[in-house]
């Protein structure tokens, strides 16, 4: 059992290293559209150093297990996480209406991310791996979809060819 502030200080850092390593991913798309692919580069190069500094904390910590486990993980932070973020001060949701709508929609691509953890955690329960259709997430509001993007996100109305596949 790890001393309370050792604890402390081992989430404080994993939580430190994990803004940055995401912080350096950013500032790599913003040189990437602003056409200095080198930079974004270096910046990849330097968030990946930070994601190997922020893993060592969550291992030393022990809350990381396997993959059944850490699906048990996923699911319980997610739609119940949505409710603790900050939808009202994200820029683009500028009126009362729209706010409702577009929370309305990050609940279900969290309902759906919990969705797709549960059905992951029981294959991987039997032993197995998913068979997953190209999943795709619109970079403005993460409205999320598996088989094919719409034309436009029912959030933003970002376009299809915008979305991101995995």
């Amino acid at each position: 059992m790890l001393h309370r502030m050792t604890e402390g200080n081992l989430k404080a850092a994993f939580a430190g290293e994990s803004q940055v390593h995401m912080r350096h991913l950013i500032f790599a798309e913003v040189a990437e559209r602003e056409g200095k692919p080198n930079i974004a580069r270096l910046f990849r190069v330097i968030a990946y150093a930070e994601k190997v500094h922020a893993q060592n904390h969550p291992q030393e910590l022990g809350v990381i297990k396997g993959t059944p486990e850490n699906l048990s993980e996923a699911i319980a932070g997610g739609p119940s996480r949505r409710r603790r973020c900050t939808t009202p001060t994200m820029p683009w949701l500028q009126e009362e209406q729209g706010a409702q709508r577009a929370d309305h929609y990050a609940l279900e691509a969290e309902r759906l991310h919990a969705q797709m953890y549960r059905k992951a955690k029981e294959t991987a329960g039997r032993g197995g791996d998913l068979k997953l259709r190209t999943i795709y997430i619109c970079p403005v509001y993460v409205y999320t979809v598996e088989g094919e993007a719409p034309e436009r996100c029912p959030v933003c109305g970002a376009p299809r060819e915008k979305f991101e596949s995995f």
